[in-house]
């Protein structure tokens, strides 16, 4: 009897066991008793929403010689077992890393017992900061859980149904929605991951990234849909969560600290996607973004690339906006030959052909509050600067790095941008560096990786 253990091709983590030689039933099962779960005939899989799996995998691998079973395990495999990661932004930051795969394997129980039907939810609710629900086990008690995968545990216990419900609709009031939450990004992906592909679909490596740029076409132009489907396809440290209405869909980085929010019935003249950043998840914003339902798809995919990379953990100076900011971030369109113009507190650049396109920077509003409503940046397309087709607005401390990345997508002509695609393996994405309220992690050795 033979096992081979692999990564599971098209997502990162997940693996894979096949069974050759018989009997198989007794491998099955001490699989099973290892968190693998059975994809076809001959081929189990292990997919977890901590991420853990190669860990398991090789508890797994040696409890199964422990009996007997021949293991091999794949040199893919065998770097993830022997790679450390610490998790980005641990919000328990007192954990070892021991306490934190207990607590991801608490969760891990919760979730199994949901998906199982061993634990019902009968509502669910969002407190501001985290997704809170009431559910009863069966034969068991009823309880209060707090978060969403790796970091969902129990709160609170209580001896029936009746009194968790009702203590539950007393905390959290008019937010309370029945049944349960909607699943997360990575829900979805651990489903699919336990899904056999469909008869004669092959699996396939994601696609790698490439540094050609190629024309986006014209079709995809306004795909403002299909653009928060892959970045938070393409982005796993993000989740989605959907309002009760349906109407808008907010995407949050696990820091808490990154966030955009989506409109899907947008009006053409009305905000469709607002994007912030903050200095602490309850603190108020670091500087935001706004940007009307015909903004060209390119330029928010620009603004979303860097609100995922480390452009967006900053802000920009508190004063001094002009003299600090011009020369940077606005390179690309000096570099373009955009003409500027000076008409009182307002500056404002062209482009020297006929494109109906513009970038305005208010001084007045760049001495406002961090918070205020009023864009220090406006960035605007179509018809005029005063009756645009569509506009983006961004605060007084957007980070130079981001107006430089916007201010590079209107040069080259909003129909050139690098390739969107999937890295291959999503969740060993550097961590951003540190700011002062929010303490990056630190490698803890050579082998020790951020996730």
């Amino acid at each position: 009897m033979h096992l081979r253990l692999d990564l599971l091709d098209g997502r990162p983590g997940a693996v894979t066991a096949t069974i050759t030689g018989t009997p198989t039933h007794t491998v099955r099962a001490l699989l099973a008793v290892h968190g693998f779960e059975p994809l076809d005939d001959t081929t189990m899989v292990m997919a977890r929403i901590d991420r853990e799996e190669a860990h398991y995998a090789e508890l797994a691998a040696r409890a199964l010689r422990a009996e007997g079973v021949t293991v091999d395990i794949t040199p893919q495999l065998r770097e993830e077992i022997d790679t450390e990661w610490t998790w980005a932004n641990y919000p328990m930051p007192w954990c070892s890393r021991e306490e934190i795969r207990e607590v991801s394997n608490d969760a891990q129980h919760i979730y199994d017992a949901i998906r199982h039907g061993r634990l019902i939810i009968h509502a669910h609710a969002h407190d501001s900061q985290n997704i809170v629900a009431v559910g009863t086990y069966r034969d068991g008690p009823s309880i209060h859980l707090h978060g969403e995968n790796h970091l969902r545990v129990e709160a609170l216990r209580y001896d029936s149904p009746t009194a968790a419900i009702a203590e539950f609709e007393r905390l959290y009031g008019n937010a309370v929605r029945p049944g349960p939450a909607p699943a997360t990004n990575i829900e979805r992906a651990v489903q699919q991951a336990r899904t056999a592909p469909a008869p004669g679909t092959a699996n396939t490596q994601p696609r790698l990234a490439t540094a050609e740029p190629v024309e986006v076409p014209a079709a995809d132009t306004g795909n403002h849909e299909g653009l928060l489907k892959d970045f938070l396809e393409s982005h796993p440290e993000w989740e989605k969560w959907r309002t009760w209405s349906d109407e808008t869909t907010h995407a949050v980085h696990e820091s808490l600290v990154l966030r955009a929010e989506f409109v899907h019935e947008a009006e053409a003249d009305d905000t469709q996607w607002t994007i912030a950043a903050y200095e602490s998840p309850v603190s108020d914003r670091l500087w935001h973004a706004t940007a009307t339902a015909c903004t060209p798809v390119q330029v928010v995919a620009t603004l979303l690339d860097a609100l995922a990379s480390q452009s967006a953990w900053s802000a920009g100076p508190v004063t001094g906006v002009f003299e600090s900011t011009m020369t940077h971030a606005l390179l690309p369109l000096t570099d373009a030959n955009w003409k500027h113009t000076v008409d009182g507190r307002r500056v404002s650049w062209e482009p020297p052909g006929k494109e109906p396109v513009g970038v305005q920077f208010d001084a007045g509003a760049a001495g406002m509050r961090p918070d205020s409503p009023l864009p220090t940046w406006t960035i605007w397309g179509g018809n005029t600067a005063h009756q645009p087709t569509w506009t983006l607005h961004l605060s007084a401390r957007t980070p130079s790095a981001v107006l430089y990345d916007v201010a590079c997508e209107l040069a080259e002509g909003l129909g050139h941008r690098q390739v969107s695609t999937t890295a291959s393996r999503p969740a060993r994405l550097a961590a951003p560096p540190p700011v002062p309220s929010l303490p990056g992690q630190t490698q803890t050795s050579s082998s020790t990786r951020p996730r």
